[in-house]
């Protein structure tokens, strides 16, 4: 009887398991898988923003610093934000000018979070070229820009001036009655 070339036909101990095949070759594939991420979190973990940028993309503020009918400016991503405690008159005016004659039309209650419409919080930059509006200028009692003569009124909505749109309301949200996050 002529010998086999293949042992394993002789002998069942020496034959291949197909089953242990396979599982070798998942376990390889697995393996170079986990050192893929292993190689690639690195590259893209250093993708995201740093420590300090985080730090400087949202700002918390105690609204009880300031006083009904007083305005503070405070600085968050290098611009000026406005935190007005309005008064029951400014309110009353500004929603009396609630119509669509306006240049940039936006209600005030659009502007102002609902159950703290005595709170107006707004991007302190003009419109226009990004100047610095001041409070209390113009006919309408609201912010004036005194570089082009802007003028908003007391919702920070563009009434007269070359100024294209309201001033800007940006992310915010009440943490208590007292405090907002900004940003």
């Amino acid at each position: 009887m002529a010998q086999s070339l293949n042992p394993s036909a002789s002998d069942p101990a020496l034959a291949v398991d197909p089953n242990r095949r396979d599982f070798i070759h998942i376990a390889a594939a697995a393996a170079a898988a986990g050192g893929a991420v292993a190689v690639a979190w690195p590259l893209i973990d250093q993708l995201n923003p740093a420590a300090d940028t985080l730090a400087l993309s949202s700002l918390e503020f105690d609204l009880s610093k300031v006083p009904l009918g007083a305005e503070t400016t405070l600085l968050w991503r290098k611009q000026p934000v406005f935190v007005r405690h309005r008064t029951p008159q400014e309110i009353t005016a500004a929603r009396a000018a609630d119509h669509g004659a306006l240049k940039d039309p936006e209600s005030d209650a659009a502007r102002v979070k609902a159950g703290h419409e005595q709170w107006l919080i707004l991007l302190g930059s003009c419109t226009h070229l990004g100047c610095l509006p001041t409070f209390g200028g113009g006919e309408y009692k609201g912010w004036l820009c005194p570089c082009h003569g802007s003028v908003y009124d007391t919702s920070g909505r563009i009434r007269k001036g070359p100024a294209p749109k309201n001033l800007g309301v940006p992310d915010y949200a009440f943490l208590s009655d007292t405090k907002i996050k900004i940003g």
